[in-house]
């Protein structure tokens, strides 16, 4: 998890390479570039509250008819409540939407609801609709030229604006249908996993006054949601008559939501607004967390270990507590205490590739050459699951250079800056790559493959 966007360095045996900021409570990652950059959005990574909102996610998921191997979940780091579908199978949440919801189930409608979109292929239609609702544009453009150049200006700039005008209806009429054909998918998904809706309502329920307000002072969600009384009113007829409309959250379900709340607390908030808000006399468990990560966040970490060994007592199989204490042990210069942390980590959820990536990064950091071969395995292992993360490349391509294996440290280089969009960098290493790979090899194609994709472009 890392607290800054990586910055570009050079390494000591002349392989350009990405430095990652000191890790903290959340990774900061500028992936996937082609869609985070050309949206001015901050992606974070966090093991605990990603595996949280996939829990969410697989029943609605399968209830959709959609593969969940194929989704990927992107977390926003953004106060706001909101969340959207950029692409067919990215979904993207803020982490407001998280701290800010009072319940699980109003979280799990969101997922719902963008779970329609996704099934009903919504981001490629719009675009479609966008076409359609061009065309009495244009049609009206000319005409309206056409009539200004006669010498009806006047005229002309009301046919201009007549065309607009037209245009926008449709693109919003539009929009209320695929809002509303969202909701009716959602509602239907929650049925069919014997979810209750109620959170759908709840959350809606939230903002139901806010489309009278001006754009400047809406709440995102409601810019990106138009949700007016008879979108509202349709919905809470549907929700209500499933039979599952009474369900409640589970106590571990809210439990797990609040220990997420607490840690996203801990991390985006001031540390005494987070004192605050988990004042020391507050001894639950999610305020032993907030407070772990406040004190680290600060650079106590004596008191932040202090806050974390209860919630280790009381919670000894919950592998987020314990990457958390490696977390604070390495970020503390505590890099042989670290290892054991991560250890634990890993050993309690073999399948979360960032423990992989944490381990391995602090096997590298302890400079044994004990530790190469675990560490290369490790990150490697960690890349075969998630292939989106720069930090991962960093590393991988330090553990292939301490082995003098620069063909593969180049190609870990060229990866890294292609997953961060850098064209011209990627294009560079992935030419230094083929000239030390094996001619044909896998990772020779591998290299040849992103040299061509980021080959710059001649004017």
């Amino acid at each position: 998890m890392f607290l800054s966007k990586p910055k570009l360095m050079r390494s000591s045996c002349g392989t350009a390479i990405a430095r990652a900021g000191a890790f903290a409570m959340l990774a900061l990652l500028a992936l996937p570039a082609s869609i985070a950059n050309a949206n001015g959005i901050t992606l974070v990574r966090d093991a605990e509250t990603e595996r949280m909102l996939r829990d969410y996610s697989l029943p609605i998921w399968q209830a959709a008819g959609m593969t969940p191997s194929a989704i990927t979940i992107h977390l926003v780091m953004d106060p706001n409540i909101n969340a959207f579908v950029i692409s067919g199978q990215d979904a993207f949440y803020n982490t407001g939407l998280i701290t800010q919801a009072d319940a699980p189930m109003e979280v799990i409608g969101v997922i719902a609801h963008e779970t329609g979109h996704m099934a009903g292929a919504h981001r490629s239609r719009s675009a479609e609709a966008m076409g359609k609702a061009a065309i009495p544009y244009y049609a009206s453009m000319i005409a309206g030229v056409a009539a200004i150049a006669a010498g009806a200006g006047d005229a002309g700039m009301a046919i201009l604006a007549g065309g607009m005008q037209v245009a926008e209806r449709s693109i919003l009429s539009y929009s209320r249908q695929q809002e509303g054909s969202a909701d009716q998918a959602g509602a239907t998904y929650l049925q069919r996993s014997h979810q209750s809706g109620k959170g759908m309502l709840m959350l809606f329920e939230k903002f139901r006054d806010q489309e009278a307000l001006s754009t400047q002072s809406q709440d995102p969600f409601v810019r990106s949601h138009p949700i007016s009384e008879d979108r509202l009113a349709s919905l809470e007829e549907r929700v209500k008559a499933s039979p599952y409309y009474d369900t409640p959250d589970s106590p571990e379900r809210i439990h797990e939501m609040k220990m997420v709340q607490a840690k996203l607390f801990g991390y985006v908030d001031d540390s005494a607004v987070t004192l605050r808000r988990y004042p020391l006399s507050d001894q639950s468990d999610y305020a032993h967390y907030a407070r772990t990560v406040a004190y680290h966040k600060d650079g106590a970490d004596e008191k932040a270990l202090a806050e974390l060994a209860p919630l280790l007592t009381k919670m000894p199989n919950n592998p987020y507590i314990w990457e958390l204490k490696g977390q604070i042990e390495f970020e503390g210069g505590k890099v042989a205490e670290s290892i054991p942390s991560y250890r634990k980590a890993l050993a309690l959820d073999p399948n979360e590739p960032q423990f992989d990536l944490a381990l391995g990064r602090s096997l590298l950091s302890a400079e044994k050459k004990a530790y190469e071969a675990e560490a290369l395995a490790l990150l490697k292992k960690s890349i075969s699951r998630d292939k989106n993360n720069p930090f991962a490349y960093y590393q991988l391509s330090i553990a292939y250079g301490r082995m003098n294996q620069i063909g593969m440290a180049e190609l870990s280089t060229a990866e890294y800056y292609e997953s961060v969009g850098s064209q011209p960098d990627a294009f560079g290493h992935a030419l230094k790559a083929q000239s030390l790979l094996k001619s044909g090899s896998p990772e020779w194609l591998r290299a040849q493959d992103i040299a061509i994709t980021n080959k710059p472009e001649r004017h």
